[in-house]
């Protein structure tokens, strides 16, 4: 008898030599970004400590003249700068790496997904890179002016140089991921989870809860908890007007979306 009168004997020849053609993308993919990420972080190893000086001038230049930072650790000279080479080595090739995820994904998408999820991609890079920005360049700067403002008198502010390159890098995946409110609302839009007239009505549970939000994830004083809920706020109407235009995107004349535009991954 034929494949064909068995049924599956026959799914099941055609699915393993896909599924181990997958495997195999997958791992180049996964090698190629590994790769680009080593390379880059190689790079910046020399100028490791020049990375962690210029990381630390929103605090150098707060501090009273003469002041600098400390290490505690025998081991914090080294592992400081390197943690931060490692960090800005995955920022830098953090487009690299999503073009691999992207590149194994996308041909087994619709044609509308990839028209609607490329751009969301794109904009989630960017904002993050925004939000990280805004915490460096204006945040932090603050932060520092108010915290060496309310030391007490006779107390000299000494940090540590892995406590400090801690406190920074929390505070910018905090503002990266905060600036991501308008991707993360079109993505509700489109699993049909909210609608834009449910975000429109929620506004001012969202207002609240964002204040909520950036009390906690921010040091305690009113300017850098402003500086986080104002442009959170900002960023949840945008992302009301982009889940409205998103809602409002015209299908196919069947109402359904286009076939894949690539080969399906999966049978």
């Amino acid at each position: 008898m034929s494949d064909a009168d068995h049924g599956v004997p026959g799914e099941e020849a055609s699915a393993e030599p896909r599924l181990l053609d997958h495997l195999i993308e997958l791992r180049a993919r996964l090698l190629r970004g590994v790769t680009g990420l080593v390379i880059v972080f190689v790079c910046l190893l020399p100028f490791a400590n020049k990375l962690y000086h210029y990381l630390a001038t929103p605090l150098l230049a707060k501090l009273p003249a003469g002041s600098q930072l400390i290490a505690v650790e025998v081991a914090s000279p080294f592992s400081a700068p390197l943690k931060l080479a490692f960090f800005a080595a995955l920022m830098i090739s953090m487009p690299w790496l999503l073009f691999q995820a992207w590149a194994f994904v996308a041909p087994g998408l619709y044609k509308r997904e990839k028209r609607l999820a490329l751009p969301l991609l794109a904009s989630a890079l960017v904002l993050f890179y925004a939000g990280c920005a805004f915490a460096f360049f204006l945040v932090l700067p603050s932060v520092f002016g108010f915290l060496v403002k309310i030391t007490p008198t006779g107390v000299s502010m000494m940090t540590d140089i892995n406590a400090y390159l801690d406190f920074v890098l929390i505070l910018f995946l905090a503002f990266g991921i905060s600036f991501e409110v308008p991707v993360a609302l079109v993505i509700l839009a489109l699993l049909g989870w909210v609608t834009p007239a449910q975000l429109k009505e929620g506004r001012g549970y969202a207002v609240v809860g964002i204040f909520i939000v950036a009390a906690v994830i921010t040091p305690p004083d009113v300017v850098s908890q402003l500086m986080l809920a104002i442009p959170m706020c900002l960023l949840y109407e945008l992302g009301i007007i982009a889940a409205k235009w998103v809602a409002t995107e015209p299908r196919d004349a069947d109402g359904h979306d286009d076939h894949p535009t690539g080969d399906a991954r999966g049978p």
